[in-house]
């Protein structure tokens, strides 16, 4: 029996196959490495499968109290930076399209500042702003206004700890990924016919009600789509923690998530079958939080076809 490829398959594949080199065979060898004692890129103790790696990270999760931080820094940081993305770029992208397209020009710029700067440089601008010492942009400002005494160490002092380092972590990705809500909703609101928001206004809708009743319910792709690559996208995320905690603008557990444990496990203490176990807890976790995500935000309903006729 001959089998019919469908043409259309081969449009896919050079997709597909960028996804089996580039995201499955990698997954796969991350999972096999964790079941490895693998330390010091020797790849001789590749041949021994073990359950070691998994065993002592769920040991350490129970019983280390640093790596109980990183946890805690992890589903902090991921939650209130998940809702500045998302909300805070719905709210930037509301707000220039209510706007006047031209007067709108300078603030999506402004905001796409922190995106478009290296990722050293952005760092490092925050690093100085939280510097402790009267050197430091914040310490400055709140010693010349008579509101501390002294200058603090904002990140790393124990006596505002965690909160502080959280605050920091989440303004500096803050910051970065509310651009990419804003890029998006903004584009989204843009592509509503604009007939729409012109009748609502003359049956007399207030701005509130065409918010409420004609923008926000077009935009529900948007919204899912936003939320679940923000979510994962902020699961793996590490390279401005990394250099604020290498800096010591933040403390090394208390600024530390689960991604950049990964990254230091790795490359600093060399345990490469460890850190493949965490990664692959990691990506279990994502897999599951991205699959609760679509359900809350009601995806498959979505993607029921309409019952009336078109």
């Amino acid at each position: 029996m001959r089998v019919r490829l469908n043409p259309a398959f081969l449009f896919l594949i050079p997709a597909l196959t960028l996804i089996l080199v580039f995201y499955v065979v990698p997954l796969i060898l991350s999972v096999y490495i964790g079941f490895t004692p693998l330390q010091r890129w020797n790849l001789n103790r590749m041949g021994s499968i073990t359950a070691y790696n998994f065993e002592r990270l769920f040991y350490m999760m129970f019983h280390d109290p640093d790596f109980g931080k990183v946890i805690r820094t992890t589903i902090v940081f991921t939650a209130f930076t998940l809702a500045i993305n998302v909300l805070g770029g719905l709210g930037l992208g509301l707000a220039l399209y209510l706007m006047d397209e031209v007067l709108s020009l300078p603030y999506r710029i402004l905001w796409l500042l922190p995106r478009m700067t290296p990722v050293a440089v952005y760092s490092l601008l925050w690093y100085y702003f939280f510097l402790g010492g009267e050197e430091g942009t914040l310490n400055s400002i709140l010693l010349r206004l008579g509101v501390i005494n002294e200058p603090l160490s904002w990140g790393t002092d124990p006596r505002l700890l965690p909160e502080t380092a959280w605050v920091i972590l989440i303004l500096v990705n803050g910051f970065v990924g509310v651009s990419f809500g804003m890029i998006v909703f903004y584009s989204a609101f843009h592509s509503i016919p604009r007939e729409q928001v012109v009748a609502a206004r003359v049956d007399g809708a207030t701005t509130s009600q065409i918010v409420r009743h004609v923008l926000i319910p077009q935009v529900r792709w948007h919204i899912v789509y936003v939320t679940v690559w923000q979510l994962l996208s902020l699961l793996t995320t590490f390279a401005h923690i990394f250099l604020l905690v290498e800096w010591g603008a933040v403390h090394r557990w208390w600024g530390s998530t689960w991604a950049l444990y990964v990254f230091n496990v790795a490359f600093k203490t060399y345990e490469q079958g460890l850190a493949a176990a965490a990664a692959t807890v990691l990506v279990i976790i994502g897999a599951i939080l991205g699959l609760v995500a679509l359900r809350i935000l009601k995806f498959k309903e979505m993607m029921v076809e309409p019952k009336g006729e078109i």
